[in-house]
């Protein structure tokens, strides 16, 4: 199974660098989420390389807070917390979007691999790629071109990086967010699993009444 090895041993490296590399800005992004959520701000994940985000929104062990990003139904405002994904850092939808969000004062955190966004070409009208326009940039570390394995017979490289590292990403900086809020004297609403005796109860009568109440 020498694939299967090589690939698991590119996945340690991997999420290794991200959380060596990264580890200052991922403290800054929960802190922002932190203090967003704590002064009322609403924290929304727009899609996050293939839909990652739906690992952290109304999951059990995870925040209340997370909310889906709705494209004709969001209404984003000042002091929110907008998570926007493009590995390559150009794709034309999500730079407008950040770059239209960070213009009212939305704090966008953007998701990037910034060897693939130094490896190409801007296409947004600014002349400007996602890094450039974010708030703050977490580089999920994946290579340019996003696959991390060369395997013989194979023209394409092989094993997408940007989701796995997007979301070891995510749930460490929701980590310090969470964290952060504790020791601000906030109790972030954690969910309880729904399919576990109890569970469902518990959200419906205890964390969402309460995040209704408090945002959080």
């Amino acid at each position: 199974m020498e694939l299967m090895d090589r690939y698991q041993q590119a996945v340690f490296d991997l999420l290794f660098k991200a959380r060596t590399t990264q580890r200052e800005n991922i403290v800054k992004a929960g802190e922002l989420v932190a203090h967003a959520v704590e002064g009322g701000g609403k924290v929304y994940l727009s899609g996050i390389c293939h839909s990652i985000e739906n690992d952290l929104i109304y999951r059990g062990g995870g925040p209340i807070f997370y909310k889906h990003y709705e494209e004709e139904q969001t209404q984003l405002k000042a002091g929110d917390v907008l998570f926007v994904s493009s590995v390559s850092g150009r794709t034309l939808k999500v730079v407008n979007l950040a770059y239209d969000s960070v213009a009212a004062g939305v704090h966008v955190i953007a998701f990037t691999s910034m060897e693939y966004a130094r490896a190409v070409e801007p296409v947004h009208p600014s002349g400007k790629k996602l890094y450039e326009i974010a708030t703050l940039t977490l580089d999920n570390c994946a290579p340019a071109a996003e696959a991390m394995l060369e395997v013989e017979g194979i023209e394409a490289h092989y094993a997408a990086a940007s989701g796995i590292a997007s979301d070891f990403i995510m749930w460490s900086l929701t980590s310090v967010a969470v964290e952060t809020m504790l020791k601000d004297g906030y109790t972030p609403g954690i969910l309880k699993s729904a399919n576990f005796p109890g569970g469902n109860d518990y959200n419906k009568t205890v964390i969402e009444p309460h995040y209704d109440q408090f945002g959080w």
